[in-house]
């Protein structure tokens, strides 16, 4: 019988405070940054222990402010301050989200780009910036199914190594071999592994949140599906070395060891 899933985003304690912000990474590798509270400070201490426990992941990204959720929209000064903060605990904020025009005015007002187009939803939540294929495929007609039509698997036999990227698009990828450190494997499907992960494994890419990991032998540095993410920076007791799966329930990342 498999283990009961741990729930990576609760404690020890089994309590967590509020959150602050929601950090999601769109398909070019800008983020979304939401934050959830107007006071800077508070704002920056959240953020820098999110960059600091994912420092190779996070540090100098890119992020885009989306201000949707102060109500009501907080003045120039105010703006200002939120992006001190930021640019301080490690990301570089890079414009603000389009919302409206009031949205619009403050952006001239802090000369800052605005980006009208910037889609930060789940469709498009990654966890890094993933290198496209050269080839681009022409649309495709909705199918008539609850799912839509996913391409042939994506195979790979060879080792991953050190610094190499391994990206499936639009499909699930297979990898029959290690994944070394410091590489990183990732699909907009779904991710299987036959030999031991010990650098990343990032699912679900497009934000496909159905999407899961299957490892047989579990060392990884970090895994995410669908833009939610977990930094093992030391070894879990119950699943290093283990046969395991992940996957999303709700915006929460499980993983449980196979048995």
């Amino acid at each position: 019988m498999a283990a009961t899933p741990e729930d990576l985003f609760v404690p020890a304690s089994g309590t967590a405070p509020p959150a602050l912000a929601e950090l999601r990474f769109g398909a070019l590798g800008v983020g979304q940054l939401k934050p959830l509270s107007a006071d800077p400070a508070l704002l920056f201490a959240e953020i820098e222990a999110r960059v600091q426990a994912a420092a190779q992941l996070l540090e100098f990204a890119p992020v885009v402010l989306d201000l949707s959720a102060l109500q009501p929209l907080p003045a120039a000064p105010a703006v200002r301050a939120l992006l001190d903060a930021v640019h301080a605990a490690g990301l570089r904020p890079v414009g603000l989200a389009s919302a409206d025009e009031a949205t619009a005015a403050l952006a001239r007002e802090l000369d800052l780009p605005l980006f009208a187009k910037f889609r930060a939803q789940r469709e498009v939540a990654a966890a890094i910036v993933v290198a496209a294929q050269s080839a681009v495929e022409p649309a495709r007609e909705p199918v008539p199914t609850e799912v839509a039509a996913r391409a042939p698997g994506q195979h790979h036999a060879e080792p991953v190594r050190s610094g190499q990227r391994l990206y499936a698009r639009g499909t699930d990828l297979t990898v029959a071999a290690m994944v070394g450190h410091g590489a990183e494997v990732i699909a907009d499907g779904s991710i299987h592994l036959y030999g031991v992960l010990r650098g990343r494994a990032l699912a679900g890419a497009r934000g496909d949140a159905s999407a899961r990991i299957y490892c047989q032998n579990f060392q990884a540095e970090l895994i995410a599906i669908a833009g939610q993410y977990r930094v093992f920076e030391e070894p879990a007791a119950d699943l290093h070395g283990h046969a395991v799966q992940a996957w999303l329930e709700g915006d929460k990342l499980m993983v449980a060891a196979l048995h």
